[in-house]
C-alpha cells in the first residue's frame, strides 16, 4: 500500500511530457530552415566588468596550500 501518491506523481509528470513540451522558436527554426543565419543576442562585456577580481579566489588559494601539504 501507499502506492497512490507515487502513481499520481508518475501520471502527473508524464502528461507535463506529453502536453506541456518545450516552447519552440519559430523564428530561429525559419531561420534554419531557410538556411540564414540565425540571430543571437550577446551581452557585451565592458573592460570594468572583464578585470573584476574572482570572487571564488579566496577558496582556489586555499585548497591550493592545503594540497601541497
Amino acid at each position: 500500500m501507499g502506492r497512490g501518491r507515487a502513481k499520481a506523481k508518475q501520471t502527473k509528470v508524464a502528461r507535463e511530457l506529453k502536453y506541456g513540451g518545450p516552447q519552440t522558436d519559430f523564428d530561429r527554426l525559419q531561420a534554419e530552415l531557410s538556411g540564414q543565419p540565425a540571430v543571437v543576442y550577446v551581452e557585451e562585456v565592458t573592460a570594468e566588468e572583464d578585470s573584476e577580481e574572482d570572487p571564488y579566489a579566496k577558496y582556489y588559494e586555499d585548497s591550493e596550500d592545503e594540497a601541497a601539504k
